[in-house]
């Protein structure tokens, strides 16, 4: 063989090598990328190729698959109730993808979850038969919910005390997760540019100023570090309160309440900013935010499983600041959820059961995958006697205070209002809070309601008026089931 001969094919056999070398890269490395690319028009035909599994509510499904008339697609995702639910379930869409449950469970839904694959769907790359999510959520209870906003704009979140399961998760204005199932990109635009904003969460996933609610975790925090032995000794409370280091006083939406020197009971009752904005700088931000903190305020990680958006109670404020924090005000945020939990642990004993919205998962022979229910966590987040004690104050809240809108006959009700400050000055339209607690007859739940824009004028504008009877129709749902 003469020279040339022989060059050439070691050149060749250099290229068969590094094609060789290629294929396998793209194969074995490159090509499970690719497979993962969101990009990929196979996964989205992969994915609706079959019916998905289903979201479940009150035993049933309030998700379902419908054959699909035209496309590469062979069935679309279909909704029941979608409005009603959307906060719970999310959506699953062909083109955008899929949020809350849809999202998580997303595997298990569509079958590709190791967990519901047999020894011989992995050995064949079968995809199994797909599994269903289980949630906590009552029917009942949030369909009152829901009709209780009507067309306000706001949240509500109840939860069971005793095993933190959540009943209840709505935000209005929702949205039906139908109209972009397919990937209608009007219905998309029309959502996503909506000022309403009705695809956020505001349940879970719009912390707002708490206002006056937040004044039960300063009662808690003043009782827990002994600054006052009970709900009914006395405070040390100026009214107006000279806010310190400044010309400022702090003054009340009542001038004529009975706050100054108010105890803990009193000051709930009429909702004296005084005396806890006084309280939190006697306290000190770092006592107040320790027991935040307990009840999940600045939880980075907090999942129900949706990651909720964290609740936040400042740093570094200065003592007017810290003032300001003490009625849920300066830069204190809080979602419905986190307050559902103040008002659960309170109702509970002190003791916080982890919140969540699925009981189970399973697979598609409806054997139970995972338990939540079983595996939910307690934790102590003030003593029993705090809790009696808090419980107390807020009963007199419903009974004589500024909540009486949420009384329910027949059944213990505590509460709170709120009425947090909205845009620079209090330019805007108040929010309107109530977070409260029922029992009756052995059951027992825990509320909050968030209204942030409703018909109401101005002046009409407060917890009582417009939070305390969505609260009150929700414990209703609740207790009578």
């Amino acid at each position: 063989m003469n020279k040339t001969i022989r060059r050439a094919s070691v050149f060749t056999l250099l290229l068969v090598f590094a094609l060789l070398v290629r294929a396998t890269w793209v194969q074995f490395y490159d090509g499970q990328a690719l497979a993962d690319d969101k990009n990929n028009r196979r996964n989205t035909m992969a994915l609706y190729s079959q019916p998905l599994g289903n979201i479940i509510v009150g035993g049933e499904a309030v998700t379902g698959s419908a054959p699909t008339k035209s496309g590469d697609l062979a069935y679309k995702r279909t909704y029941t109730d979608g409005s009603l639910y959307s906060a719970v379930t999310g959506y699953s869409s062909q083109a955008f993808g899929a949020t809350q449950l849809e999202g998580i469970y997303q595997d298990l839904l569509d079958g590709s979850d190791t967990r519901v694959k047999s020894v011989m769907d992995t050995i064949t790359d079968k995809r199994a038969d797909p599994g269903n999510v289980i949630t906590t959520i009552d029917p009942d209870v949030q369909k009152a919910a829901y009709d209780a906003l009507g067309d306000k704009k706001g949240a509500a979140v109840a939860i069971d005390p005793a095993t933190g399961k959540i009943l209840a998760v709505v935000s209005t204005p929702s949205f039906d997760p139908s109209r972009i199932t397919t990937g209608d990109s009007e219905a998309w635009k029309q959502l996503t540019k909506d000022p309403e904003k009705p695809m956020t969460n505001r349940a879970l996933r719009q912390p707002l100023p708490p206002g006056s609610t937040f004044k039960l975790v300063v009662a808690a925090a003043a009782l827990e570090d002994g600054l006052y032995a009970s709900v009914d000794e006395k405070t040390k409370s100026p009214d107006p309160y000279p806010l310190p280091d400044t010309n400022r006083e702090l003054g009340n939406e009542n001038p004529n309440a009975p706050c100054e020197d108010a105890s803990i009971r009193v000051a709930l009752q009429y909702s004296c900013n005084n005396v806890f904005g006084k309280m939190a700088v006697d306290l000190g931000q770092d006592k107040v935010r320790e027991t935040a903190e307990k009840f999940g305020f600045n939880d980075e990680e907090q999942d129900v499983p949706v990651r909720a958006y964290p609740s936040v109670y400042p740093s570094d404020m200065d003592r007017p600041q810290t003032a300001l924090s003490g009625i849920g005000q300066f830069d204190v945020t809080a979602t419905p959820l986190q307050i559902a939990m103040v008002s659960a642990a309170i109702a509970n004993g002190g003791k916080l059961v982890s919140p969540h919205m699925v009981s189970q998962i399973t697979d598609g022979g409806g054997d139970v995958l995972e338990n939540y229910d079983d595996s939910a966590e307690t934790k102590e987040i003030v003593s029993s006697d705090t809790a009696e004690q808090l419980q107390s104050a807020m009963q007199t809240v419903v009974e004589e205070g500024t909540g009486t809108n949420a009384r329910i006959p027949g059944a213990t009700v505590g509460g709170k209002t709120g009425t947090a400050q909205h845009g620079e000055k209090n330019s805007k339209t108040p929010y309107a809070w109530f977070t409260s607690y029922g029992k009756a007859d052995g059951k027992e739940v825990a509320v909050a309601v968030i209204v942030e824009q409703s018909n109401a004028s101005r002046s009409e504008v407060s917890g009582n008026g417009l939070a305390a009877p969505v609260a009150k129709k929700v414990m209703e749902a609740a207790l009578k089931n």
